[in-house]
């Protein structure tokens, strides 16, 4: 062979490999695509939680274009699915998920359309009770439905409404009440990105927000044979003889432990609980709702094992299956509709339908359904805190079951029996504070120091004695004989009380981190599912995501100057932090605040060196330009003298029409109306809340009534 001939026959091979390699490769990952499809189940929620996500996420709200491409899309993907080769049909089946969430959502979001207060209302509201809370300042709320408000149209009243009440005892749920009170739309955020209140609302069908100083009236009492809200009254019946019979904050955290019932819990106790890490402890949870239903389906199957050999005939796990299944129906009746009961609840009933099908009932795949039953029924609820550290400690615990069960067995075997639950509550408590801290430190801007030793000292009392008493409790209750089960329910509510507030007074119990970007928490909570479901290479790049999502935390930055959405404060940042203009504002400068990780109080900010002047007019120098805030009377005359050389004027009211603005940028109300709350970065990038055209349905200029 002549040496041409080599080269040629060398470099057919080189062509030839490359294809080949190709091929392999390509064989590889149809082999992985087809084994894949067994998967499938916990593959739905990542894929419907992508296309909720995209529908919240989406920069104005999707119109019918949209919404058709959605939909093609969509059936494209089912036919591949079914029609496709087997390599082809899971990637089809993912883009169906994807695009049946983000239909789900738009669906959602439109049929629960109601009508928002478009202007500030003072007058009489007449309404019936639908719910009893408490603020976040210690302030009794009701909630109102079937409204009447003085002058306004039907057709434009809201559906509910929210009031912070004065003093006084509240109304009962079912009555229907009539009052005097301010009321206005729902607020949206403190600053551009951030928690947006009207969303919230407008889910929850809240029209409008308020407070009432006035005696609230009783107009007639529940309807007979109403039982839409007998639940509600049921709750507040039994919250009310609980904390009788439990003196001060004990029997407030006891009634929210068992009936959902909030209202009687003071701010300083809620404040420990948040500090120490255990606030998840008074708001009925997955954990709540497992250890009811564990305790009543380890009671009902023990107590069948008593019966002797005829227990060997009766299918007794099942039976104690359904009872936890009732006791937990009862629970959800009881606690009421809230978002995060309905959570638990369906939770704990897809595990015990895997107990009467013979599954497993702690598995990921029964969590996989548990999340996509979830999404079903309210898909919003993928945006809340609560669905994302239920589902992320859920799953983190499971994951840890496996190693946990093989380690286990390498203990000693005489100091297994003690070391193995003292060990497993640990690694519970780490493995749930890993799995749940980062999602509370992107919502909530807080980290607990000390939550781990809280949770280790106060949870298993919760488990082992609060909350089997307050089932013994409910049972004997009708026969008179609640009382002991009340004493030993009182006593652990104690202790858990003494634990949240011995903690938080710890230096260092509680940490302050900035806010991440919009792009950190969903790449974070994607990436952490995907390297649980995926494999090999997959799972590589899912956890990569994590590190970028972690990279990016890193490198967050706070905007430079924020503007109240009404103009009542302005916060510059400096190196000693956020400085303030006014002291006003108090709920969007605490969220200010807090985003910027800072554990400052508003006054303490309002003390800093930045802004000087008069109440009237304050003012700071920012990056070379005057930043002015001028409110009261004199404000809008003031304007053109302070209106020069590049400055930034915010005007708690309205500019004249005949002001010369042309030397400054101007912030009065009707533009701050239109824009809500502004942010400008350091490089003086503007950013604002509401931006025309990308308006969303719970925008106020964005809904249809």
């Amino acid at each position: 062979m002549s040496e041409q001939e080599a080269i040629g026959t060398g470099g057919q091979g080189a062509r030839l490999a490359v294809p080949l390699w190709l091929s392999a490769r390509a064989a590889g990952w149809g082999a992985a695509l087809i084994a894949a499809r067994t998967d499938l189940v916990l593959w739905a929620p990542i894929a419907m939680g992508l296309g909720i996500g995209g529908y919240f996420s989406w920069p104005g709200e999707p119109g019918w274009p949209e919404v058709l491409v959605l939909a093609l899309l969509g059936t494209a993907g089912l036919a591949g699915w079914i029609l496709a080769p087997e390599a082809g049909r899971f990637p089809s089946a993912l883009l169906v998920l994807v695009c049946f969430g983000a239909l789900l959502a738009v669906w959602r979001a439109h049929s629960v359309a109601a009508p928002v207060l478009t202007f500030r209302y003072y007058g009489p509201v007449e309404g019936r009770v639908i719910e009893v809370d408490r603020s976040a300042r210690d302030k009794l709320r009701i909630t109102l439905d079937q409204l009447v408000l003085s002058g306004v149209a039907v057709g434009k009243t809201p559906a509910r409404v929210r009031l912070t009440l004065g003093p006084g005892p509240p109304p009962e749920p079912g009555f229907r009440v009539m009052t005097t009170a301010h009321l206005q739309p729902p607020p949206g955020p403190a600053e551009p990105g951030g928690w947006d209140f009207r969303r919230m609302a407008w889910f929850a069908r809240l029209g409008a927000v308020g407070s009432a100083q006035a005696p609230v009236l009783v107009v007639e009492p529940p309807v007979p044979g109403d039982w839409s809200l007998a639940g509600d009254r049921l709750r507040r019946s039994l919250s009310q003889a609980m904390q009788a019979r439990m003196e001060g904050q004990a029997g407030a955290v006891a009634a929210a432990l068992m009936t959902g019932d909030r209202s009687g819990i003071e701010t300083a106790t809620n404040d420990a609980m948040r500090a120490s890490g255990l606030y998840h402890i008074v708001s009925i949870s997955g954990l709540h709702m497992g250890m009811l239903a564990g305790f009543v389906f380890a009671a009902v199957r023990y107590g069948l094992a008593l019966a002797g050999s005829a227990a060997l005939c009766w299918p007794t796990k099942k039976i104690a299956a359904v009872a936890a299944l009732i006791a937990a129906t009862v629970y959800l009746w009881i606690a009421g509709p809230e978002v995060a009961t309905q959570r638990a609840y369906i939770m704990t009933a897809v595990m015990l339908a895997a107990v009467l099908f013979d599954r497993r009932a702690l598995s990921l795949r029964t969590v996989a359904l548990a999340a996509v039953a979830v999404m079903l029924l309210r898909p919003e609820s993928l945006t809340e805190p609560g669905f994302q550290m239920s589902f992320a400690a859920t799953v983190g615990l499971i994951v840890m079951l496996g190693p946990w069960a093989r380690w286990a067995q390498r203990l000693p075997a005489r100091l297994r029996p003690v070391l193995v639950p003292v060990l497993g509550l640990a690694l519970t408590s780490v493995v749930a504070g890993v799995a749940t801290g980062p999602v509370a430190a992107a919502q909530f801007g807080r980290v607990s120091g000390y939550g781990l030793i809280a949770n280790m000292l106060a949870v298993p009392v919760m488990g082992v004695a609060v909350m089997p008493a307050g089932v013994i409790a409910a049972v004997l209750a009708p026969f008179g004989l609640a009382a002991p089960a009340l004493w030993v329910m009182e006593m652990g509510t104690r202790w858990m009380i003494f634990v949240a507030g011995h903690i938080a007074a710890l230096d260092g119990a509680q940490g302050y981190v900035v806010q991440p970007g919009p792009a950190v928490l969903p790449l974070m909570a994607v990436g952490a599912a995907v390297a649980v479901v995926g494999r090999g290479v997959v799972r590589g790049g899912a956890v990569g995501a994590i590190a970028v999502a972690a990279g990016l935390w890193l490198a967050a930055s706070r905007p430079a100057l924020l503007i109240a959405s009404e103009g009542q404060a302005v916060g510059l940042m400096t190196p000693a932090g956020r400085v303030l203009s006014k002291p006003g504002a108090e709920f969007a400068v605490a969220e200010w605040l807090q985003a910027d990780g800072d554990a400052s109080s508003p006054a303490t900010a309002f003390a800093r060196i930045g802004f000087e002047g008069p109440r009237a007019q304050r003012s700071a120098v920012w990056d070379n330009h005057v930043v002015v805030h001028l409110s009261g009377k004199a404000g809008p005359e003031a304007v053109r003298a302070v209106c020069h050389d590049g400055a930034i004027v915010i005007l708690a009211g309205r500019a004249g029409a005949d002001q010369d603005v042309a030397g400054c940028t101007l912030w009065d109300l009707p533009r701050l109306n239109q824009s809500g709350a502004v942010a400008y970065d350091a490089r003086r990038q503007v950013r604002v809340t509401d931006v025309p055209g990308r308006l969303r349905l719970w925008s106020l200029r964005g809904n249809r009534f």
